[in-house]
Order: C-alpha cells, then sequence, then structure tokens
C-alpha cells in the first residue's frame, strides 16, 4: 500500500488519507504490524504511549492559575481519547492540526474523576512507513458498494412516481447533494461519526421503516421510507468532513440540520410538476419532527404514524449506533463500559461475557488436565 512521503505529511495533512482509507478499507490489524501500532482500546492505566494517531479536534482551555493548556481529541478505528498538553503548547498545536496523522509520545492514565487521559509530551507529524491509514479511519462494516446497491434495492419498491423521482433526483450520485450525503458523516461524535455514516445511518433507518410498516396497519409505507432516506439530508451541509476531522459549519450552526434538510426537500419539491400537496405536507413534516421533543430541536413533534415512526427508528439507530462505537473502543475481554453519555448509561455485551465465560471453562479445563498429568491422576477426580 502507498504511504505518503514526508513533504505529503507536513505540506497537507489535512487532504491526506481519507480517501486512501475509504478505498482499502477500514479497521484496524494487528498491533504487531506496520511498527507495532498501539490502537485507544488496547490502552492501560499507566503506559508510556508512543504511537500514530489522527487529530479530530484541538483546542486551547484556561487553568485555574490563569495559564493555559491544549486539549486535543486523538482517534483511530478503534476509538478516541482525550489528550492534554500541559508544555510546550506552541510546538503541539501546530503540528496538532485536525485531521492530520501524528506522532505522539506521553503516558496515559485513568482518573476516577476525570476518566481516561493522555498526557501529551511531544507530537510531530507521522512520515512514511509510520502507520497505515486502515488504523485510523473508522467506518461502516459493511462496504460502500454494497450499501449504493441495497440503496437502489430500497428506492425501486418506492410505488408512487412522485416520491420515487423525488429520492432519485436528491440521491443520485453524480448530483452534489446526492455525492455528498451518501459521503457524509451522521454525526460529531456519538453514532456513525466517519465518512459514509450518513448512507449507512438513512439506509437503516429507511429499511427499519420498511419493516415495521408491514407490520402495523395503516402505515403510508411509501411516504415513510422516503421520510426516513431523506430525515437527516440537512447533515449535508451541517457537518465537514476533513480528512477525518469533523467539523460543523457555519450553515450548521447559524440554521441547524433540520431546517436546512427542510429548505433542501422543499425545493427539490417544487421542481416536480403536480407533486401532490398532502404528500408534500406530510413528507416535509416528517423531517421537522424527527428529533421527536421540541427540546432536542425539533420544531414540530411527531403528528403522523409515519413521523413517529420515523422517529422511533431513527432514535433506535442512533442508539444502536453508539452501541457499535462503544464495542469497538472496549479492550479484548471486556463486557462491560464505562459510562457513557449516547445511551446514558454503561453498557454491557451479553455476547463478550459468554464468550470470556467459555474461556475461563476452557482455561481451567486445560490447568486441571495439566495438574492430572503431572501427578498421574485422573483429571475429573482432581476436578471433584
Amino acid at each position: 500500500m502507498r504511504q505518503p512521503s514526508l513533504n505529503e505529511v507536513t505540506e497537507s495533512p489535512v487532504a491526506r488519507s481519507a480517501a486512501t482509507a475509504a478505498a482499502d478499507g477500514y479497521g484496524p490489524r494487528s498491533a504487531t504490524e506496520k511498527g507495532g501500532k498501539r490502537f485507544v482500546r488496547e490502552l492501560v492505566d499507566g503506559e508510556r504511549v508512543d504511537s500514530v494517531f489522527l487529530v479530530r479536534e484541538r483546542a486551547r482551555r484556561p487553568t485555574r492559575q490563569g495559564g493555559e493548556y491544549l486539549r486535543v481529541s486523538l482517534a483511530d478505528a478503534t476509538g478516541c481519547v482525550e489528550a492534554v498538553a500541559w508544555d510546550d503548547i506552541e510546538t503541539i498545536e501546530t503540528v496538532c492540526e485536525p485531521g492530520a496523522a501524528v506522532r505522539v509520545s506521553g503516558e496515559y492514565s485513568v482518573h476516577q474523576r476525570y476518566g481516561p487521559k493522555l498526557r501529551l509530551r511531544a507530537a510531530r507529524p507521522a512520515v512514511d512507513d509510520e502507520y497505515d491509514p486502515r488504523d485510523l479511519f473508522d467506518g461502516p462494516p459493511i462496504s460502500y458498494e454494497r450499501m449504493c446497491d441495497q440503496l437502489d434495492q430500497l428506492i425501486a419498491t418506492i410505488q408512487r412516481p412522485h416520491l420515487r423521482t423525488l429520492v432519485e433526483r436528491l440521491l443520485a450520485p453524480d448530483s452534489e447533494i446526492g455525492a455528498r450525503w451518501r459521503s457524509a458523516p451522521a454525526a460529531k461524535h456519538y453514532h456513525q461519526a466517519y465518512r459514509h455514516g450518513l448512507l449507512e445511518h438513512s439506509l437503516t433507518v429507511a429499511q427499519g421503516v420498511s419493516a415495521m410498516a408491514a407490520t402495523f396497519p395503516g402505515i403510508d409505507r411509501d411516504l415513510a421510507v422516503v421520510g426516513a432516506l431523506l430525515h437527516d439530508i440537512g447533515k449535508v451541509f451541517t457537518y465537514e468532513d476533513r480528512g477525518g476531522a469533523i467539523e460543523m459549519t457555519d450553515r450548521g450552526r447559524l440554521h441547524g440540520e433540520i431546517a436546512l434538510g427542510y429548505y433542501t426537500v422543499r425545493r427539490a419539491i417544487e421542481e416536480i410538476p403536480d407533486f401532490p400537496a398532502r404528500d408534500a405536507e406530510a413528507l416535509l413534516h416528517i423531517i421537522l419532527s424527527h428529533h421527536g421533543k421540541l427540546e432536542l430541536g425539533s420544531p414540530v413533534v411527531p403528528c403522523t404514524r409515519e413521523a413517529v415512526l420515523v422517529h422511533m427508528i431513527d432514535n433506535l439507530g442512533g442508539t444502536l449506533g453508539s452501541f457499535d462505537r462503544i464495542e469497538k473502543q472496549l479492550p479484548e475481554g471486556e463486557y462491560w463500559s464505562a459510562f457513557d453519555r449516547g445511551i446514558a448509561a454503561a453498557a454491557f455485551f451479553p455476547a463478550r461475557a459468554s464468550a470470556a465465560d467459555e474461556e475461563r471453562t476452557t482455561a481451567g479445563r486445560a490447568s486441571r488436565a495439566s495438574s492430572a498429568g503431572d501427578t498421574g491422576g485422573d483429571p475429573d477426580r482432581l476436578a471433584a
């Protein structure tokens, strides 16, 4: 695999690796490969760290004594860790540009009150042969091509021509909005906060809505599926992925993703001749109400079966996406997470717990067999 040259690293760290990672696939490899990359989920309390990470965010913060320290969010394919620098702030801040791959050194600790932190001692741009982009970028569990195929299959099931035309125009891969929708992240932090995340989230919500519409009577399946596919289309203009560093745009901060989505879909509807007014009202209501509550950003609450269904499945999809993020960060053998704001709880993973139980049972049997072999006894009698 081609690695960026030193000139590319120092001259354009932000533009570097997102496309490469997307083309080659996502996900961490063995820590023993390519220079012994140490992943976020592998870090242990008290460890001295020297590894390559992706910079997601950086910001200066005031100290109680009137000084400043630097806070940096470092990430790889397994999660994020907050890093702080108390010394040499100017140099580290210059190196840790959001979207850059950097090699950092410091100490990792887990504080009872403040949680896991990496104290930065030094940082420099990562150079040729020090890392593989696949180790730094998270991504969907299935390929982009497969998601696009599933999207095409779902759109083909929409029966009403004006609704299908609307979706095909907005989400066409060769249109500006469609191309951005397929590559945009679904969020900044909690769920599917990576390239193609919005496609993954919107598709799974629409698939869930389609399945539920067949179960509950009275639901307009076409309307609900289209609403599910388009409910987050405003995020195309809300987030900007700068080489893996996800930032809110000025439009996102000033208008919000719901308003941006509403106007995007409304303009597209107005360009389709004889689009039924009632369908337009119902579809726009889904977009406006999909957060479910006024205090969560929706200007109206869901007032139709279809809007309630999209809101519920959207919330479910986001929550389950948070579980995916949490599990990726868990070290091998662990099945309880720390408290997570994305789900407002600590997460428990039964399959991991069962695997740990089985591993302990297997280890116990091996230990008893070894003891029996040493003494010439029967392992079953020894266990008894």
